[in-house]
Formats: C-alpha cells, sequence, structure tokens
C-alpha cells in the first residue's frame, strides 16, 4: 500500500507475465501474514503449558506481533515508494518467514516473543504495499473489481482460516508448527515474487522523504497499540503517560506534515466524513471480530472441553462462509442495496451474533449455541467489511488513494489490539472474582467468557450506530 500524495507508480507486466499469477503471488504474501494474525489463538493454551507463560504474559505472544505491524504500515508503505514495492514486499516475505522459523524452534519465552516482534516487522512490510501494487495491474475498472474482490475474500476468509489450521497443527504436530509451516509456503511465494512481478524502481530514497514525519507517525503508532494492548499488565498511572506521549507524538506529526513541502500524510484526508468515519467504525467492528476469535477458542477449550483440532474444526465453517459470499455476492449485493445498507445489515448481524454467544451456558452444545451465532458473525463480517472498505476508499480523492489504504490497515490492528486489550482482561478479572467467592472453575470460566461476549455485543451495537449517525449523509452518494 503507497502512502504517497501522488498516483502509485504503475507495474507493467509484459506480455509473458500474467497479471492473474501476480496476484495470486500478492495474495499469497497476503495469506501468510493474514493466517499469522489468528493462527496462534487457538494454540495458546499449548504454548502456555510448554513454555510457562503467565495468564497476563501469554497475550503478549499475540502483541508482540500486533505492535510492529500497527506502527510500520505507513512507514513501510512510503519506504515502498522510494525503494520500489516489489523489492519491499520481497523483503517482508524474506523477513516473515525467517522470523517464523525462529518462533518456531523457540524454547523459551523471550525468544518466542522477540520473533513475534520480527514477524511483526515483516508483516507490515508486505502488507503496506500490496494493495497500491494490485490497483497499478489492474487499471481497467471491471478487471480492478475482480480482483480486488479476490483479494479481500482472501483477506477476510483468512484470519477465520488461522483459527482451523491452528487448531489442526497444535493437535497433529505441535504449536511449533504453525509457525514453521510458513517455511515452505514463504519461499515459495518469494521464489514466485521475486520470477513473476514486474520491478518498479521507485523515486529513490534521497527524494522526497519525509524522514522526521515518518518518525513522529512510527512513534506515535507503536505507542499507541503498546498502550492498548499492554494496558492490562500494568498500572493506569503507567498507561496513561504512555497515552499522553503518543498523544504529543502524533501532535508533532500534524503540525510537522501541515509545514513540509512534500508531507508523508495529507491532511485533507481527514475532512473527508467517509474516511474518518469509515475508520472509526472499523476500529469498533474489527475490535468485536478479533474478541470473539480469541475468547470464542478459549470458551471452546475451556468450557466445552474441546481439543486443538476440534476447536479448529469448529472454526472451520466462517472462512468458509466469508469465502463464498464475498467471492459470489459482495459485488452484486452492494451494487444492488448500496453500500451504506450492506454495511449496516452486516452489522446487526454482527451484534445478533455476540448477543447470542452472552447467553452461552456452561454445558452448552456446538449445534445450537456455538455454530448459529457463528454463522451470523461470519455472514454479517461477509457484507460488512466489503461494503465498509469501498466507502472508506470512495471517500478519498485518487492522489490519496494509497494513503486512504495504509490508514484503513492501521485501524485494523488498532481495532483488534483495542478488542484483545479490552475483552480478555475483562474475562479473567470475573473470572478471578467468582473464584474468589468460591465457585467452581469451570461455571467461572463461562461467565467471565459470557460478560466478554455480552461486552463485544455493545461494541458492534456502537458501531452499528456510528455508521447510521456518520456514514448516512455521504454514504447515499455512493451507494
Amino acid at each position: 500500500m503507497s502512502t504517497t500524495a501522488g498516483p502509485p507508480t504503475v507495474l507493467s507486466p509484459s506480455p509473458t507475465r500474467s497479471r492473474w499469477a501476480s496476484l495470486a503471488v500478492l495474495c499469497a504474501g497476503t495469506l501468510m501474514t493474514v493466517l499469522d494474525g489468528s493462527i496462534v489463538t487457538v494454540a495458546m493454551p499449548a504454548v502456555q503449558n510448554d513454555l510457562g507463560f503467565s495468564g497476563a504474559g501469554l497475550a503478549w505472544v499475540v502483541n508482540a506481533y500486533l505492535i510492529p505491524f500497527g506502527g510500520l504500515l505507513l512507514l513501510a508503505g512510503r519506504l515502498g515508494d522510494l525503494v520500489g514495492r516489489k523489492r519491499m514486499f520481497a523483503a517482508g516475505l524474506a523477513v516473515f518467514t525467517a522470523a517464523s522459523v525462529l518462533c518456531g524452534l523457540a524454547t523459551g519465552r523471550g525468544l518466542l516473543v522477540a520473533a513475534r516482534a520480527l514477524q511483526g516487522v515483516g508483516g507490515a512490510m508486505t502488507s503496506a504495499v500490496v494493495l497500491g501494487m494490485l490497483v497499478a495491474l489492474f487499471p481497467e475498472p471491471r478487471e480492478r473489481a475482480r480482483a480486488i474482490a479476490v483479494f479481500s475474500a482472501v483477506g477476510a476468509a483468512g484470519g477465520a482460516l488461522g483459527t482451523f489450521l491452528g487448531g489442526a497443527l497444535t493437535d497433529l504436530a505441535g504449536w511449533h508448527w504453525i509457525f514453521l509451516i510458513n517455511l515452505p509456503i514463504g519461499v515459495a511465494a518469494l521464489t514466485a515474487a521475486v520470477r513473476v512481478l514486474a520491478p518498479d524502481p521507485g523515486e529513490g530514497l534521497g527524494r522526497n522523504a519525509d524522514c522526521p514525519g515518518a518518525a513522529l507517525i512510527t512513534g506515535a503508532l507503536m505507542l499507541t497499540v503498546y498502550a492498548i494492548v499492554g494496558s492490562a499488565g500494568r498500572a493506569a498511572g503507567t498507561t496513561a503517560p504512555l497515552g499522553g506521549l503518543a498523544a504529543a507524538l502524533f501532535t508533532a506529526f500534524t503540525l510537522r506534515q501541515a509545514r513540509a513541502p512534500r508531507p508523508l500524510l495529507r491532511l485533507r484526508l481527514f475532512g473527508s466524513r467517509l474516511v474518518s468515519g469509515a475508520n472509526a467504525v472499523q476500529v469498533l467492528m474489527v475490535a468485536t471480530m478479533y474478541g470473539f476469535q480469541f475468547i470464542g477458542a478459549l470458551y471452546l477449550q475451556r468450557v466445552l472441553g474441546y481439543d486443538e483440532l476440534t476447536t479448529g474444526l469448529a472454526f472451520l465453517p466462517a472462512p468458509l462462509v466469508i469465502g463464498a459470499l464475498m467471492l459470489g455476492l459482495s459485488a452484486r449485493t452492494v451494487a444492488r442495496f448500496g453500500a451504506y445498507r450492506v454495511l449496516l445489515g452486516g452489522l446487526v448481524l454482527i451484534t445478533a451474533g455476540m448477543a447470542l454467544l452472552g447467553r452461552a451456558p456452561d454445558d452448552g452444545r456446538y449445534a445450537t449455541d456455538v455454530l448459529p451465532p457463528l454463522l451470523l458473525l461470519a455472514v454479517g463480517f461477509a457484507a460488512a467489511m466489503p461494503a465498509l472498505t469501498g466507502l472508506a476508499m470512495a471517500g478519498a480523492r485518487e492522489e490519496g488513494a494509497g494513503l486512504a489504504s495504509g490508514l484503513f490497515n492501521t485501524t485494523q490492528v488498532v481495532g483488534g489490539s483495542l478488542g484483545l486489550a479490552v475483552l480478555s482482561p475483562l474475562a479473567a478479572g470475573r473470572t478471578d472474582a467468582l473464584l474468589d467467592d468460591g465457585a467452581a472453575l469451570v461455571p467461572a470460566t463461562a461467565e467471565g467468557y459470557r460478560l466478554a461476549f455480552r461486552v463485544a455485543s455493545f461494541v458492534a451495537l456502537g458501531a452499528l450506530a456510528l455508521a447510521a449517525a456518520v456514514l448516512r449523509g455521504r454514504a447515499a452518494e455512493h451507494a
């Protein structure tokens, strides 16, 4: 994803290079990084037992990935413009693959967390330039719409598919293989990227590099994500100063962008009601869905007694439904009813699914207590995500499309971090309070998860209300 103010550098594949083969390479690289964001979820109990993580420390297996990933997206996108997007994409694949091997070979907590952070760096390098490359490869509107539909389906279904693969690999081969499996995939994707993707020279590191702005926004974003995801393990007296420092860096960055001759980020982008509103809605929606993936997997294992493989199989309908709907129906549904209406309908389904999970019993059954809300969440996300993406991108001017894409990816990470930071300690706190009062372990654990699900349903309701209030007037122009 490009973060330049101007239009993306056009990749011009030779006649022997297939644009759709290039799309397959971009999707493969994206799928690997997207899967990694969720594949660890179902393996968390096994990692905890093997390496001796505490409850609070275990969250850092996820947080260590999210902090550099979220903080480096804008910087990596800008560097891609300067050194060439193909180079940045390939370098990101190499870093991510090497870090995955380190994760798989880790025998201690410190090495695993450090390797996960390096994975986040590689993931940001890869993800930041993909959409800019895709848009340049498909300049014709109809083909571009098809390409974006395929790319969106891979990204959306990949997050849910990771839960299934994590369970299967952990159960059949051990948790180390959720990382080691990336070695053959990464090598194949890197080899294909070098051979298939057309080179682009980039602008050069000596031209138009807003280095101070890049440093400020990277520090601000990383501090923000760190303050959110680490809040559960710190006192408020520590979290507040971190948030204040992040705010100071954001302020300094804003002043820099207002005065820089070639700013990294054009501030007028935020003047678009669609761009700002869609990103705000996304933070709440992704917080809900990411919290569901994490808490839902724990509910199946610690309350219903599922093993890793069964947990993965239980989640499998979600990526199947998401992929099928996004590839087969989403574009036509948006064309018929408008992105705004489809977004609202999807958010209604997500809210309903989370509300049903808020009633999940201690001795729940999959067919009646888990599958129905899972399908509601999958259908709702398949409807809402493409519609929300379309609204966010429609609100950006042509010269700011790359930056709007980078911003949209960044708020996804912030939303996921927020969901994990709020819902996980909320569930743990409720469970601990009940255990202190003498409750049995399973009922206390189940009640903690039910509380998290109920809170998540209100977060989804907030996303619905915000979308209805903020996006209504402007979205009609793009319905």
